[in-house]
């Protein structure tokens, strides 16, 4: 790449004169699932390095890693840290609760459970089981992802990550500047 030609740092690197300065970002996508494998393949073109993570080790065996730069069953300070940002895909699974409690305890930037505005969130309760202080709970983020109407897994994904991308640049999203 030579000098830029746009006098804008952020034109010029969108017309490929300068690199992105996104700086190190993981995204750990917790449990197998459709939308896992979609947020795998759009974080790592978005410049993250991508984590698959599910405590249940027979549905990693049997999951799309293609995606995936690592694939863990348990979260250990090693690979999470200020900054990774996590996204639990199914708040449905019984290890919901143990596997949240893990990261809490851990300095992930973000942690957020997919799920409508329209129906519990099953993770408080779960926490709250474990013990978990409501003001540890409230680190949670859901719904998660910018509200765009989003009804399969791919738009999911691309709604989960356009949030992540809001959040990280410290920006509403939506259409306001």
């Amino acid at each position: 790449m030579g000098a830029p030609t746009h006098p804008d740092p952020y034109c010029a690197m969108a017309r490929g004169e300068l690199p992105p300065e996104v700086g190190p970002r993981r995204l750990v996508c917790v449990f197998v699932t459709p939308v896992t494998e979609f947020l795998l393949h759009f974080a790592r073109d978005l410049g993250w390095e991508t984590v698959m993570m599910d405590p249940d080790t027979s549905r990693l065996a049997w999951a799309e890693w293609r995606y995936a730069d690592s694939v863990y069953s348990v979260p250990t300070a090693d690979w999470v840290d200020r900054t990774t940002d996590v996204v639990v895909t199914d708040h449905d699974r019984e290890e919901l609760g143990p596997t949240l409690e893990a990261f809490l305890r851990l300095p992930a930037r973000y942690i957020g459970v997919m799920g409508s505005v329209r129906h519990p969130a099953p993770h408080v309760d779960a926490l709250r089981r474990l013990g978990v202080p409501d003001e540890v709970i409230a680190r949670i983020r859901r719904p998660l992802g910018l509200n765009i109407g989003s009804r399969t897994p791919a738009e999911i994904a691309i709604s989960t990550l356009a949030g992540l991308i809001a959040d990280r640049n410290r920006r509403p999203g939506g259409f306001q500047f």
